[in-house]
């Protein structure tokens, strides 16, 4: 018997203990680190022309709001449990976005995938060559900020809206002070949490717009995340309306 073993009792500290200790502010620091892992893992910095540390530095201003977002939120950051998972109630506390100016469209939907998937995500080919460009993000939608990253607070998968016509789900999602998810922000919640897409509870993106009726969409099809759209006025059983609470940057 060693002098450690007589002067230290047997460790008790359990996992659960464990989990106790760790505050919503670490949670949350946590996480957006997490997303920024990710990010660097999947080659954003390339995309947006810089090197790691570059990228790193770019959005690294973002985690102390991100840490405040997340501890106000009303589905706050912390250790995630079966009830709690995104897939389970279709709700994430802060997500970081980069927009298409740095990352485009075309280039981050193949680094979607779903959760537990290989198969990298597509663009439909419905989408005629070069009218993803026209699809911007509506006033209310708008990014703020000039350096092409922000936060996107308090997202809703929106699966009360599978069944509703895609117009009457904004004007409802107007009416709660949120605004629809943009293009760039279904992308980078897919991104993050892939297990955000899960048949059955699919979302629209309302916030992007051509001036026509078309409305994006992310669903699944050949089991990998698919970016398409449908008509304003069509309702679908498996297609939401996603929304955020509110942007920073």
């Amino acid at each position: 018997m060693t002098d450690s073993s007589l002067s230290h009792g047997p460790d008790t500290t359990t996992d659960t203990d464990t989990a106790l200790e760790v505050t919503p502010d670490a949670a949350a620091a946590a996480e957006f680190d997490r997303q920024v892992r990710t990010l660097l893992a999947l080659g954003y910095p390339a995309l947006s022309g810089r090197s790691p540390e570059q990228f790193a530095a770019l959005v690294a201003p973002l985690r102390a709001e991100a840490v405040a977002r997340a501890g106000s939120a009303a589905y706050p950051a912390g250790p995630a449990g079966p009830e709690t998972a995104p897939a389970v109630t279709g709700r994430v506390p802060v997500v970081l976005v980069v927009g298409r100016a740095l990352a485009p469209v075309e280039r981050t939907m193949p680094l979607t995938t779903l959760h537990g998937g290989r198969l990298p995500g597509f663009v439909d080919r419905s989408f005629e060559p070069g009218s993803l460009e026209r699809f911007l993000a509506t006033e209310e939608a708008r990014p703020p900020g000039r350096d092409g990253v922000h936060l996107l607070c308090e997202v809703e998968r929106g699966e009360e809206f599978c069944g509703v016509v895609p117009g009457d789900a904004m004007a409802t999602v107007a009416e709660r002070g949120r605004t629809p998810l943009t293009l760039e922000e279904g992308i980078a919640l897919l991104t993050l949490f892939p297990e955000i897409l899960v048949k059955n509870k699919c979302f629209s993106l309302g916030g992007s717009r051509c001036g026509d009726r078309r409305v994006p969409a992310l669903w699944i099809s050949k089991r990998a995340p698919k970016l398409g759209w449908c008509w304003e006025g069509n309702p679908h059983t498996w297609l939401g309306m996603a929304s955020a609470g509110a942007r920073h940057a």
